[in-house]
C-alpha cells in the first residue's frame, strides 16, 4: 500500500460515534470577529491587520461583540524552517509573536489558520499533517485565541487539490457477491443502507458516504450507505468470508473495505487492487464471527469520516494543552464529511459548504459576492442548507457555519446585505466580517447593518437554540427537514430567547417582490418548537404581545395571536422580536 495507512483506533469508528463528545466541551457561543480571507485573500500583511485592528477600535465594533482577529491563507512562509511554523518575513516581517501583542495589546483576541492536509489551500507547504504537536505548541506560544483549520491536500480523501485517486481510501470495491462457510450470496440478496451505493449490473457501486463540499445533497439523513447481508446462524460459530469485488480510485468506488457483524469490525484495509472497476476477483479469507441467530453482515467504508474526525481529533487534543488559554477551533472541512454527524466531538463550528464567495478582493479590491448561485458561492446556497441544520448545533455542541459574511462585498445590494446578517443571526452563525473594514464609517449603510445590536442578541441569546424554520411556500411536508434549493418562495424561521421572547422572521428568498407573506399565528409557533422555549406557557396564553421590528425599530403592543409580514421586496425580510405580556 502507498502512503499513510487510515488510523484504526476504536475511538473514531463509526460505529462508536455516539452524542458523547471525545472531548470535554465548553458551552460557548457563536464566535464574532473579522477574518482576512474575503476581503484580501492570501495578500493580507502586517499592516494591514494592524489597520483592521485599529479600526475595529475607532468604529468599536468590539463593543457589539466582534472580538477575534484571524489571519487566513497567505501569512507564513512557504515551508518549514527547522520544522517549523515560520510567518512570510516580506508579509509578516514582525512575526507572529508581535502580531499577537499587537492584538491582545488592544484588547481583542488573536487567531490563525492551517490545514489537516499537507499543504495550506494556498499550496504552502505548511500543512499541520504529521506536525500537530509542533504546530500547537507554537500556536500555544504565539497565544492564540483562534484556530481555523481548513482541508485541502488531504491525503485520505479526494479533498480540494489532493489527488483525486485518494478516493480509494474513502470508498469500499464495486462487490458483486459474498461467500461464507462456503455458502454464496448475490448482491441481489443485498439490503442497501443510504442513498448513495446502488445495484449495476449485477453488483453493487457507491458505497462510502456522500461528498457534501457542493450543494448537490441534502444534509438531513443518512449520508452514506453501507451493504448488509442478513444470514441466520444454528449457533456461534467462526466462519470464513469471502468477497468479490473490483477496486477503482474515483469517486464511489474505492480500494478500501470494512468488514463487520453487527457491531464488531473484523477487517478493515486494502484489498488486492484489480486491473479495472469491473474485473472482478475473490478475496482472501476472512474470518468472521456468527452468533445464534440473525446476524448482519456489514460492508462499508466509513474512513471519509473516520479519518476527518481523528486528524482534527489530533489537533485538538494538542490544544487542550494550553491550560487556562481558551481557543477557538473552527473546522473548515466545507461539510465534505457530513460534520455535523460528528463536529461536536472536537469543534467549535464546522463549515456546511464549500466558501460562501470565491472572488475574494484585495488590497483597494472588495471582491464580489452573489444572493444566488447555483454552487456554494452565494448567500441562498448557504442559508437554503444551514437552514434545515438546527437540530445539530447547539450549546455543548458547537454551530453551523455557513462560511463568513459577505456584506459589504460587490455583486449585493443593501437589502441582501441587511437579510444576510438577519439570517446568519436567526441561525446562530459564527459572525465573522470579512470586507475592508476601511471602507466603513459609523453609522453608514453597512456599519448600521452589522452593528444592529436587536439582531446580534438573537445571534448570541444565552438559551443558545438555532432558528427553526416552521413555514415556507414553498410545498412540501417538513419544512424543518426538506432541502430547498427553488428561491423561489418565502421562509418563516422561529426562535426561542433566554427570557421567553420569540424572535420570527420571515425572508423572501427570491428576486421577485412577495405580496402573499404567510400569516404565523401562537399555535404555530408553540407547535414547532413548544419544546425548546424557555417560556412556552405564558407565551401561549399571553392576552398581548409587545413586537419589536429589529430593523426598523418600530414598537407595539398587539392582543392579535397573529403575525404578519405584508408585502416583502425582492430579496428582503421581516424579523420581529414578539414580549409575551401577562
Amino acid at each position: 500500500m502507498n502512503g499513510p495507512a487510515p488510523i484504526s483506533d476504536k475511538r473514531y469508528r463509526f460505529d462508536s460515534f455516539s452524542s458523547e463528545p471525545l472531548f470535554e466541551k465548553k458551552e460557548r457561543l457563536p464566535a464574532m470577529g473579522w477574518n482576512s480571507w474575503n476581503a484580501f485573500g492570501s495578500g493580507n500583511t502586517e499592516d494591514l491587520t494592524k489597520e483592521m485592528v485599529l479600526k475595529i477600535k475607532e468604529l468599536e465594533l468590539d463593543k457589539y461583540g466582534y472580538k477575534y482577529i484571524v489571519l487566513d491563507d497567505g501569512c507564513y512562509h512557504p515551508e518549514r524552517i527547522n520544522g517549523h511554523l515560520q510567518s512570510d518575513r516580506i508579509k509578516f516581517p514582525s512575526g507572529f509573536n508581535a502580531m499577537a501583542d499587537f492584538v491582545h495589546g488592544h484588547g481583542l483576541k488573536y487567531g490563525m489558520y492551517n490545514d489537516i492536509g499537507t499543504k495550506l489551500c494556498s499550496g504552502l507547504e505548511v500543512g499541520i499533517y504529521g506536525f500537530e504537536k509542533t504546530d500547537c505548541e507554537d500556536y500555544i506560544k504565539w497565544e492564540i485565541d483562534y484556530l481555523k483549520v481548513d482541508n485541502c491536500y488531504y491525503m485520505w480523501d479526494n479533498a480540494t487539490f489532493a489527488n483525486p485517486e485518494n478516493a480509494k481510501y474513502s470508498f469500499a470495491p464495486n462487490i458483486r457477491s459474498i461467500e461464507v462457510g462456503g455458502r454464496k450470496y448475490e448482491a441481489k440478496d443485498a439490503v442497501i443502507t443510504g442513498t448513495i451505493a446502488s445495484v449495476k449490473d449485477g453488483y453493487i457501486t457507491g458505497i462510502g458516504t456522500f461528498d457534501g463540499t457542493a450543494p448537490d445533497h441534502s444534509p438531513i439523513g443518512l449520508r452514506s450507505s453501507e451493504v448488509i447481508f442478513e444470514i441466520e446462524s444454528t449457533e456461534d460459530t467462526r466462519l470464513d468470508l469471502k468477497v468479490t469485488y473490483a477496486t477503482g480510485a474515483q469517486e464511489g468506488i474505492g480500494q478500501w473495505l470494512q468488514v463487520a457483524v453487527d457491531g464488531e469490525i473484523f477487517y478493515d484495509d486494502f484489498l488486492d487492487a484489480t486491473d479495472t472497476t469491473e474485473s472482478f476477483k475473490e478475496s482472501s479469507a476472512i474470518s468472521i464471527k456468527l452468533k445464534k441467530g440473525m446476524n448482519k453482515i456489514r460492508l462499508m467504508n466509513h474512513r471519509r469520516q473516520e479519518n476527518t474526525l481523528h486528524s482534527y481529533s489530533e489537533i485538538k487534543r494538542e490544544l487542550e494543552k494550553a491550560g487556562d488559554r481558551d481557543i477557538v477551533f473552527s473546522i473548515c472541512e466545507w461539510g465534505k464529511t457530513q460534520p455535523q454527524d460528528w463536529g461536536y466531538n472536537v469543534g467549535d463550528s464546522w463549515r456546511i459548504l464549500n466558501d460562501i464567495t470565491f472572488q475574494v478582493g484585495s488590497d483597494g479590491n472588495h471582491g464580489t459576492a452573489a444572493w444566488q448561485g447555483d454552487y456554494t458561492t452565494s448567500i441562498t446556497s448557504q442559508y437554503n442548507k444551514a437552514v434545515i441544520m438546527d437540530e445539530f448545533a447547539g450549546l455543548g455542541k458547537g454551530w453551523n457555519d455557513p462560511d463568513m459574511l459577505v456584506i459589504g462585498m460587490d455583486g449585493i445590494d443593501y437589502t441582501m446585505n441587511r437579510s444576510h446578517m438577519a439570517m446568519w443571526c436567526m441561525l446562530n452563525s459564527p459572525l465573522m466580517l470579512g470586507l475592508d473594514l476601511r471602507r466603513l464609517t459609523k453609522g453608514d449603510e453597512i456599519y448600521n447593518i452589522i452593528t444592529n445590536e436587536d439582531l446580534i442578541a438573537l445571534n448570541q441569546d444565552a438559551l443558545g437554540i438555532q432558528a427553526k424554520r416552521i413555514y415556507t411556500t414553498y410545498e412540501c411536508a417538513k419544512p424543518d427537514k426538506e432541502y430547498i434549493r427553488d428561491i423561489d418562495r418565502i421562509d418563516v424561521l422561529a426562535k426561542p430567547l433566554s427570557n421567553g421572547d420569540i424572535a420570527l422572521g420571515f425572508f423572501n428568498i427570491s428576486e421577485k417582490e412577495k405580496a402573499d407573506c404567510p400569516a404565523i399565528n401562537v399555535a404555530d409557533i408553540v407547535k414547532a418548537i413548544g419544546n425548546k422555549m424557555a417560556g412556552r406557557e405564558l407565551f401561549e396564553k399571553a392576552s398581548e404581545y409587545k413586537i419589536k421590528d429589529l430593523l426598523t425599530g418600530e414598537e407595539y403592543v398587539s392582543s392579535d395571536k397573529k403575525f404578519e409580514a405584508g408585502k416583502l421586496s425582492p430579496c428582503d425580510c421581516k424579523v420581529i422580536r414578539i414580549t409575551p405580556v401577562s
